[in-house]
């Protein structure tokens, strides 16, 4: 009975696993046909049906460009990123449909907070976890080292090796943590309309007074606040969001994807 068991879950996974490559080739023969929507949508379907991966985001990336949204091209290259910061083709690609974007926001961020993103999205997290092992397990050897070698010299190695090994294990782990924090945040969305106003406060602006600026797809914007707003019985949510260091406003929810 468990052998027949056995046989039929292979027979499915293995049907599941044909099912998903024959999708795959289905979305990427229609987009060398040049049927960017099809494949598009096929990506979708795989990506809800048989889960998420870098390179999927970025294959439906490049079909949003060929479309011309390049708000959600940003949006899938992003969310490439996410899943493999390593993945170069995705940010090339992404600083590329960066320059075809109508906003030119201004400095985001400190110079330092950058700095350390650059370096925390140099490698996964797990990447940077292994690491803080790998340095964990030469300070412990150092340790040892400097307690129960016979020899001077292996001593003092020993002692100062563990020590640098010690500060190197601390500073793969807070890259490990902020690493893990930029793939799995909410607050980062980017602008998906072709244009959108926004408000100075967390409604549709009644008059010129009430705007604060016009944004274009593909700007990425981070979330301060969230607020819901009724006007004319109509419910919306309003995201307070940060542009760039020197402009903040109210945006509607809809206007926006989280990344």
């Amino acid at each position: 009975m468990k052998y027949i068991l056995t046989i039929i879950a292979l027979t499915v996974c293995c049907f599941c696993g044909k099912a998903e490559s024959t999708l795959i080739q289905q979305a990427d023969s229609a987009y060398t046909a040049d049927s960017f929507k099809e494949a598009a949508d096929t990506y979708l379907h795989v990506i809800a049906t048989e889960g998420n991966s870098a390179a999927l985001q970025y294959n439906l990336g490049n079909c949003y460009y060929r479309l011309g949204e390049m708000g959600k091209a940003i949006l899938a290259y992003e969310r490439a990123l996410r899943l493999d910061p390593t993945f170069e083709d995705a940010r090339n690609n992404l600083e590329f449909v960066n320059t075809k974007i109508a906003d030119r926001p201004g400095e985001r961020g400190t110079f330092l907070g950058n700095a350390l993103d650059a370096v925390a999205n140099a490698a996964r997290s797990n990447t940077w976890a292994w690491l803080a092992f790998g340095c964990f397990v030469l300070t412990v050897g150092g340790i040892l080292a400097y307690f129960f070698a016979g020899n001077v010299g292996l001593r003092k190695v020993g002692f100062f090796g563990g020590f640098l090994t010690m500060l190197g294990c601390l500073c793969f782990i807070y890259f490990a943590f902020r690493s893990a924090a930029i793939a799995t945040a909410d607050n980062v969305a980017v602008v998906t309309s072709p244009s959108t106003i926004l408000s100075t406060s967390p409604r549709v602006p009644k008059d010129r007074s009430q705007e604060a600026m016009l944004l274009h797809e593909g700007t990425r914007v981070e979330i301060l606040d969230s607020v819901k707003s009724t006007t004319d019985s109509i419910n919306s949510l309003w995201y307070d969001v940060q542009v760039d260091n020197a402009h903040r406003a109210w945006i509607n929810a809809a206007a926006v994807e989280k990344i």
